[in-house]
C-alpha cells in the first residue's frame, strides 16, 4: 500500500513537472533531470542572526530543500564539498531599474510655448505626470550584461520600476538568472512607486517642488473621490491603476533627509507610510528621520574628495560638502544605532565601489550583522517577499552565494552566485593562492622571491636588494607555475623555469638562458611584509578624528540648537514701541523665551547679566515680504493656491544666519509674483539650526500671495499662451476663482444637510484644494499679501475684494501706494513697501521715496520689506531713510520693520514690540538701530540666542581651522591616489519674486 501511495506521488511530480513546461515548445530532446544538488561541509549562514557550521545545503529544482547539520544526502544529488567556504543568501536590490527600457527625458527649450493641458493619448490622468497605470511586469526583458554585473556583485533577485513621473506606476521583482522572462519573474505588482520628479511630462504644471506636493496632495483627494463614484462621468485608467495598488507596498523615492521629511508628511496625511528612498546624508537630521517611522532605502554612493590643491579652488567649496566627504560612510551606522530599519541599495555604485564603501561603512560604525540584514532579509520583508527570498530555508527559492570566506571580510572572495538553483561561477574556487616570500634556489645560486596579488591576480618579483627588483614574468594555472625572468636586470636573455606546487613550496625544471637545462625550488620562508601597516595605522588615526555633525549642516552650525536662558539686560536704551517710546537707563528680564519684566534695577540671581549701557535693545525685526529659507518659490499655474511654502522650507539657508546678524528676527515666506493667485506663505522664526515644521510660528494666521502686473500677465515672455495675457483678464480670473469657490461651498452645504441614508444615494462632492483656499479667504480664515505697482489695478483688487464681502490684508511692493492711501486707508488694507527703489521696470516709473511717509499720514499701517535676502540684512537701514526723505520720527520709522509688520501678519499680540509678556525676540545694538554704524550684538529668538557677535567671531575661526583640516585630509587622499572631484560653488541662493526654477520662462528679480 505504502509503495503503491510512493508511486502515485512520484507520477504526480513527474506530471507537474512536465505540465510546467508545456506552455513553450521545446526545439530538442526533453530533459527531464532533476537539478538537484547537496553542499557539504560548508559555513551556511541562513540569515544575519543563524549561521550553521559543517552544514549541508539541499536544493532541487530551484529550490531549497533541507539545510542543517548531519543531514544525509539523496541518491542522484550532485555532491560538491564546501570545506572551508561559506553560503550565503544572494542579496536583493529593491531600487533597480533592471530590465526596463531607458526613459528619455524630454529638454524644454528656451522660447518654447507653454504646454498647459497633457498630451498623453489615451484614457488618463490630466496630469502627465500622474503614471499610475505603467506596469514594470508589461515592459520587462532581462538583460544579460546587467544581470551579469549585478550577479558578480552578489545579487540575486531585484525589484525593478520605472523611473519616470511623480507616480510611477508598479515594479516586478526578478531574479538575475538566465532564461524565460516568464521564469525569472518571481512576482509582477510588487510595489507603487513615486517622487517629487515629474519625469518626462512637458506640461507646465508642476514646476516646482511645492507644486509636486500639491499634484499629489491632490491626486489622493480625486482618487478617494473616483472610488466612491456610482456612476463615473468619465473613465481615467491612471486613477483606477493609482486605486488598485493602494494595498501594495507603497515606496516613495525621496532623495535627501528634507524631502524625507516632506514625503512623510504627505504620507502622513493621508494614511501612507511609505518606504522611503534616502541618498545617505540622513545622518545629518537623525531625530528627525527616526521619527517619521519609514523605512528607507539607502545607497552607498560617498562623494569624491574634492580637488583642493588650488586655494582658490578649496574656497569654492563649501563646509557642508567637506563635512559631508567625510561623514557619508558613517550614516548606515548611524541608522542602526537608531533603531532605524533600512535596506541597501547599489545604485549608482558599480560592484567593486560597492563593497569598497560598504566595508568603508563598517569600519564606521555599521555591523556585519546589520549589512548583511539590510541586504537580504530586510529588503525581502519591506515589499513582502521574505517567504520567497532572503535567507536560507526550506521551500524558498536557491539564490545563495559561496565565498571563500566571511562576506564582507576585506579579501573575501564570492566565487559562485546561484540564482532559482543555477549555477554562475565568478571566480573558480580551484584557483590556488601563491602569495608569500620565497627562496628560489637554482644553479646554486639563492634569490629572494616574492609572490604578491589576489589569487588569479598575482605579480612576482626577484628582490634583489632595498632599491633593485627584477620583474617576473608568471604564470599560475591550478598547481602549476611558470617563471620568466632576465639573470640581471639589464641582461640579456631569460631564465625559463616551470613546476608545480609542492605543499608551501613550489619546484619543477628550468632552462638557463644559455639553455642549461636546470632543476630548482622555491621554498616558502613567510608572508608578505605589510608595507601598508604603518599607513593602514596613520589611516586610523585619521579617520577617527571625524567632525562633528552641526545643526545646520553647513558653515555656522552648532554641535547643538541653543537653550533658553534667563538673562538680565542692564542699563540699556530701550526701543519699547509702546506708549512709553525709548526709554533710557532701562533693564529687561527675559525668562521662559518671554520677556518677564521691564523697568530700573531689576535683579535675579537666576537670569545671566549682560551690560547694555550705551547699547540699544529693540524687538526683532520682522521681514513682512521674504523669499529666502525655501526650496523654490514660483509655480506657474493661473492659480497656484494649493501650493504651499510651507512644504518647501529649507532651514539649512545661510540667509537664516546672515539675516540674524541684522536683527531680523521673523519672516513672511511669499510664493513669487508669476500668477495672479500664488501660493500659501510660511510664516517663520528664524531659529537657527531647527527642522522645518520647528521654523513656523505655530498658531500663525494663513496668508497667500497674490500678484498683479507684468509679471502675471507674462510682459516678459513673447512664447507664453497661459491666461491671462492682460490686466483686465487678471480681474476676471479673481472674480471667477472667488465665483467658483462660492459654487463649490453651495455643494457641499447641499450634500452635508443629506441624512446618512440620503448620502448613500448621492454623490459626494470632489475636494478641490484650489476651493477650498479660495473659501478660507472669504471666510476670514487666510489673508492676502497682493504684489502691486499701479494704481489702477490696486483700485481694481480691493473693489473685487468688497464685491465678495472681505477686505486685502497687505499690498506689498505698492510703490504707487502714494497716489490711492487715502482709498487703502478706508479699505482697511495696509502696504509693506520698499523704501526708495524706483526705475527698474516700466510699471513702477512713478515710484518716490516719500511713499512709505505719505501713506503712513494717510493713516496706512506701513512696514518696509526686503524681497531681498541681502536687503534683509540692513531693513534697519531702510528703516531710517524715510527719516531722510520723509521727515518720520524716529520711532514710526522703527515700527516700519518692527511693530507695523507685525501688525500687518497678525502677530502684534506676541511680538513687535518690547512689553512684559511677548516672546523674547530681541536685539541687542551697539548704536541707535537706525545708525549706519549699528552692529547686532545679540538676537535672540524665543529667548534663545541665535547670533552673538563675539561668538561669531570664534565661530570664524573655528570655521577656518575646521576647513584647514578637512583640506589637508582631501589632499591626502588625492596623494594617495584615490579619485577626486572638481570644486563648485555652493547653494547660496537668493530668491525672488520671479524665479521660476525648472521652467523656461526665467524672469529677472521682483524689483
Amino acid at each position: 500500500m505504502k509503495r503503491c501511495l510512493l508511486l502515485t506521488f512520484v507520477l504526480i511530480m513527474l506530471c507537474f513537472h512536465g505540465f510546467s513546461q508545456e506552455t513553450f515548445p521545446i526545439n530538442d530532446v526533453k530533459d527531464k533531470r532533476a537539478k538537484a544538488y547537496a553542499f557539504t561541509n560548508a559555513t551556511v549562514v541562513v540569515d544575519h542572526k543563524t549561521q550553521i557550521d559543517n552544514a549541508t545545503l539541499i536544493i532541487r529544482e530551484g529550490k531549497i530543500e533541507n539545510v542543517g547539520q548531519g543531514l544525509s544526502v539523496p541518491v542522484g544529488y550532485k555532491v560538491i564539498d564546501l570545506q572551508g567556504k561559506y553560503i550565503y543568501p544572494s542579496l536583493i536590490d529593491i531600487y533597480t531599474n533592471y530590465g526596463l527600457p531607458a526613459v528619455k527625458r524630454v529638454r524644454r527649450s528656451f522660447g518654447r510655448a507653454e504646454q498647459i493641458n497633457s498630451k498623453t493619448k489615451g484614457a488618463y490622468n490630466a496630469n502627465e505626470a500622474i503614471k499610475a497605470e505603467f506596469n514594470a511586469s508589461e515592459a520587462f526583458t532581462a538583460s544579460g550584461k546587467e544581470a551579469e554585473k549585478l550577479r558578480k556583485a552578489g545579487f540575486g533577485a531585484v525589484l525593478s520600476f520605472r523611473p519616470d513621473g511623480i507616480a510611477r506606476g508598479t515594479s516586478t521583482f526578478v531574479t538575475l538568472g538566465e532564461g524565460t522572462d516568464n521564469n525569472l519573474m518571481l512576482s509582477s505588482k510588487v510595489a507603487a512607486h513615486y517622487s517629487f520628479n515629474k519625469g518626462t511630462s512637458t506640461q507646465m504644471y508642476p514646476t516646482s517642488m511645492m507644486g509636486s506636493i500639491a499634484l499629489l496632495r491632490q491626486t489622493y483627494l480625486d482618487a478617494d473621490w473616483y472610488k466612491g463614484l456610482q456612476n463615473k462621468p468619465f473613465s481615467d485608467q491612471s486613477l483606477n491603476a493609482w486605486i488598485n495598488t493602494q494595498n501594495l507596498p507603497q515606496i516613495f523615492d525621496a532623495g535627501g533627509w528634507l524631502n524625507i521629511l516632506r514625503a512623510d508628511k504627505v504620507g502622513d496625511e493621508f494614511g501612507k507610510q511609505y518606504i522611503i528612498k534616502g541618498n545617505g546624508n540622513e545622518y545629518q537630521r537623525i531625530k528627525e528621520i527616526k521619527a517619521t517611522n519609514a523605512a528607507l532605502i539607502i545607497p552607498v554612493n560617498y562623494p569624491d574628495a574634492h580637488d583642493v590643491d588650488d586655494p582658490i579652488d578649496a574656497e569654492g567649496v563649501s563646509l557642508e560638502d567637506m563635512l559631508h566627504w567625510e561623514l557619508a560612510p558613517t550614516n548606515l551606522g548611524t541608522l542602526e544605532q537608531n533603531n532605524i530599519q533600512f535596506s541597501i541599495t547599489s545604485h549608482q555604485t558599480d560592484g567593486k565601489k560597492f563593497w569598497k564603501n560598504l566595508r568603508q561603512a563598517i569600519k564606521n560604525g555599521l555591523s556585519e550583522e546589520m549589512a548583511l540584514k539590510a541586504l537580504t532579509s530586510n529588503p525581502a520583508v519591506m515589499i513582502n517577499m521574505q517567504h520567497k527570498v532572503g535567507s536560507l530555508k526550506k521551500g524558498m527559492v536557491a539564490n545563495f552565494l559561496i565565498t571563500s570566506s566571511k562576506l564582507f571580510d576585506e579579501k573575501n572572495i564570492i566565487h559562485e552566485n546561484w540564482v532559482q538553483g543555477n549555477r554562475f561561477i565568478l571566480k573558480s574556487m580551484d584557483v590556488k593562492d601563491f602569495s608569500g616570500q620565497y627562496a628560489l634556489i637554482f644553479n646554486g645560486n639563492t634569490h629572494n622571491l616574492e609572490i604578491s596579488g589576489e589569487p588569479g591576480k598575482h605579480k612576482t618579483k626577484i628582490i634583489v636588494n632595498d632599491s633593485t627588483n627584477i620583474e617576473v614574468k608568471s604564470k599560475f594555472d591550478q598547481e602549476l607555475v611558470t617563471f620568466n625572468f632576465k639573470p640581471k636586470k639589464d641582461e640579456e636573455g631569460l631564465i625559463r623555469l616551470s613546476g608545480w606546487k609542492a605543499g608551501n613550496n613550489l619546484k619543477g625544471q628550468g632552462q638557463l638562458a644559455d639553455g642549461t637545462w636546470i632543476g630548482w625550488t622555491a621554498n616558502r620562508t613567510g608572508d608578505l611584509e605589510k608595507k601598508e601597516d604603518k599607513k593602514k595605522k596613520e589611516g586610523k588615526e585619521e579617520e577617527q578624528s571625524l567632525g562633528s555633525v552641526i545643526y545646520p549642516f553647513i558653515a555656522y552650525g552648532n554641535p547643538s540648537l541653543p537653550g533658553q536662558e534667563a538673562i538680565l539686560f542692564k542699563n540699556a536704551t530701550v526701543w519699547t514701541n509702546e506708549s512709553a517710546g525709548i526709554i533710557g537707563e532701562t533693564d529687561v528680564l527675559v525668562k521662559d523665551g518671554k520677556i518677564a519684566k521691564i523697568g530700573k534695577d531689576i535683579s535675579d540671581n537666576s537670569a545671566k547679566v549682560v551690560d547694555a549701557t550705551g547699547k540699544h535693545l529693540t524687538s526683532g525685526i520682522i521681514d513682512e515680504h521674504s523669499h529666502i529659507a525655501a526650496s523654490s518659490i514660483n509655480d506657474v499655474a493661473t492659480n497656484s493656491g494649493m501650493v504651499r511654502i510651507g512644504d518647501v522650507l529649507d532651514p539649512e539657508s545661510i540667509h537664516i544666519y546672515r539675516q540674524l546678524s541684522g536683527g531680523v528676527t521673523a519672516s513672511q515666506i511669499l510664493h513669487g509674483s508669476a500668477n495672479p493667485i500664488g501660493g500659501q506663505s510660511a510664516l517663520i522664526k528664524l531659529r537657527w539650526g531647527a527642522s522645518p515644521e520647528e521654523l513656523k510660528i505655530k498658531g500663525a494666521d494663513g496668508f497667500i500671495k497674490f500678484a498683479l502686473g507684468e509679471n502675471v500677465k507674462r510682459s516678459r515672455s513673447s512664447s507664453s499662451i497661459r491666461y491671462p495675457q492682460t490686466r483686465m483678464g487678471v480681474e476676471q480670473v479673481y472674480v471667477d476663482a472667488f465665483t467658483n469657490a462660492l459654487e463649490y461651498e453651495k455643494k457641499w452645504n447641499a450634500y452635508n444637510k443629506l441624512s446618512s441614508k440620503q448620502k448613500v444615494n448621492a454623490e459626494k462632492p470632489r475636494r478641490d484644494l484650489v476651493h477650498e483656499t479660495m473659501l478660507e479667504i472669504l471666510k476670514g480664515k487666510r489673508f492676502i499679501s497682493c504684489h502691486s505697482y499701479v494704481q489702477s489695478e490696486i483700485n481694481m483688487l480691493m473693489k473685487v475684494a468688497e464685491q465678495f464681502g472681505f477686505r486685502v490684508n497687505t499690498f506689498t511692493h505698492i510703490l504707487e501706494g502714494y497716489k490711492v492711501a487715502d482709498k487703502m486707508a478706508a479699505h482697511g488694507v495696509g502696504g509693506s513697501t520698499f523704501a526708495d527703489w524706483w526705475a527698474y521696470k516700466w510699471e513702477v516709473r512713478y515710484a518716490i521715496p516719500y511713499n512709505p511717509s505719505l501713506m503712513n499720514m494717510a493713516g496706512v499701517i506701513v512696514a518696509i520689506n526686503s524681497d531681498d535676502a541681502e536687503m534683509a540684512r540692513r531693513l534697519n537701514q531702510e528703516a531710517a531713510k524715510s527719516v531722510k526723505y520723509g521727515g518720520m520720527s524716529e520711532e514710526d520709522a522703527w515700527k516700519m520693520v518692527t511693530l507695523n509688520p507685525a501688525k500687518l501678519l497678525h502677530l502684534d499680540d506676541r511680538m513687535g514690540s518690547v512689553k512684559v509678556g511677548k516672546d523674547a525676540d530681541l536685539v541687542l545694538w551697539s548704536d541707535n538701530p537706525l545708525s549706519i554704524y549699528a552692529k547686532a550684538e545679540k538676537t535672540l529668538v524665543d529667548g534663545r540666542v541665535y547670533f552673538d557677535i563675539k561668538k561669531d567671531e570664534e565661530a570664524r575661526q573655528a570655521l577656518t581651522k575646521e576647513r584647514a583640516r578637512l583640506v589637508q585630509k582631501m589632499k591626502g587622499v588625492k596623494k594617495s591616489g584615490a579619485p577626486t572631484q572638481k570644486s563648485r560653488s555652493g547653494k547660496d541662493v537668493n530668491w525672488h519674486c520671479d524665479d521660476i526654477v525648472g521652467h523656461t520662462i526665467l524672469q529677472f528679480g521682483d524689483r
